[in-house]
């Protein structure tokens, strides 16, 4: 499953899939959808991307 993601907020992240879906996701819910995908360490890069 192919998708990006877009931190929106501190709290919130949209995630589009390629097949032109989106969800908008808390923090909470973003860990376990990574955790789903067998994705660890988004999280850390999206936090550098948002702080730079």
């Amino acid at each position: 499953m192919s998708f990006n993601i877009n931190r929106i907020n501190p709290n919130q992240t949209q995630v589009f899939f390629h097949d032109g879906r989106f969800e908008t996701l808390t923090n909470e819910e973003l860990d376990e959808f990574l955790l789903q995908m067998g994705i660890s360490d988004v999280n850390e890069s999206l936090e550098q991307n948002v702080t730079e």
